[in-house]
């Protein structure tokens, strides 16, 4: 299960998982129809991260994940920041068996960062009930230090891999690449007419950062260290000091969406 996987991140997660930008939110903003009530459904929330981008743009939010740590923790960091007429459920279930309530259709649903965990053709199968007629499915993510291309963050990996072993972890497993990429999944779905955007990010981090992103992820969380993780954190130092004499690290990625409406079957 995916509560497994980041059981026991969720601290470090809602501290140091970057932001959904704005200009992501706006993508995602003009990709659901007009109108009111906009609904909608945000698939793996975490802790909330996507919804709190929207806010303001969806009255009826529901919000699902497996894992109750980090619905606790969305519900704290979400409440207070919503306009007070919004809606919203959170709710703990997985994307392959949830159904939301009778009547109710999806003007968008997000799935950020998440769907390499899902089993993704049931999950668009069982989507095409649940979003409303001009609808919309929106996959994004942008790259984790594991798929990363910046010199420090590759210094970083080789530190992981030093610990940890060459192949990517996802807990106490083995991470499964995909075999399709999220644009081909969509076309062959009943989500089938689909868009796709690019947006760039630069962002600063400090080694305390690092960390603390590391220690949120399914491939560095702590538990996989053991008695070991102090001696991995000071690696992880180490490697960075090479990098920068001001504790700065410059690190450019992008964010890839592909949104997916109904076509011809």
């Amino acid at each position: 299960m995916v509560m497994s996987l980041f059981h026991g991140t969720v601290g470090f997660y809602r501290q140091f998982r970057p932001d959904i930008p704005a200009e992501v939110a706006d993508v995602l903003d003009a990709a659901a129809p007009a109108g009111s009530p906009r609904r909608l459904l945000d698939i793996g929330t975490g802790t909330g991260l996507v919804v709190e981008a929207l806010r303001g743009r969806f009255d009826d939010i529901l919000a699902i994940d497996p894992d109750p740590e980090m619905l606790s923790a969305a519900e704290s960091a979400l409440r207070p920041r919503l306009p007070a007429d919004a809606q919203l459920r959170l709710h703990e279930a997985r994307a392959e068996e949830f159904t939301p309530p009778p009547e109710w259709q999806a003007d968008l649903v997000t799935i950020c960062r998440t769907f390499h965990w899902l089993d993704q053709d049931s999950v668009l199968t069982r989507l095409h009930a649940q979003v409303s007629p001009e609808g919309a499915v929106a996959i994004l993510a942008d790259k984790s230090f594991w798929v990363a291309s910046n010199d420090w963050e590759l210094a970083v990996r080789a530190v992981i891999e030093d610990f940890l072993g060459e192949q990517r972890r996802a807990g106490e497993g083995a991470f499964q690449e995909q075999r399709r990429p999220d644009l081909q999944v969509l076309r062959d779905s009943p989500f089938n007419q689909v868009e796709e955007h690019t947006v760039p990010v630069s962002r600063t981090w400090t080694a305390n950062s690092i960390l603390g992103y590391l220690h949120s992820t399914s491939f560095a969380e702590p538990e996989l260290f053991g008695d070991r993780l102090s001696e991995f954190d000071s690696a992880v130092r180490t490697a960075l000091a090479s990098y920068s004499d001001t504790d700065t690290f410059i690190e450019d990625n992008e964010f890839l969406i592909h949104i997916g409406r109904r076509g011809q079957a």
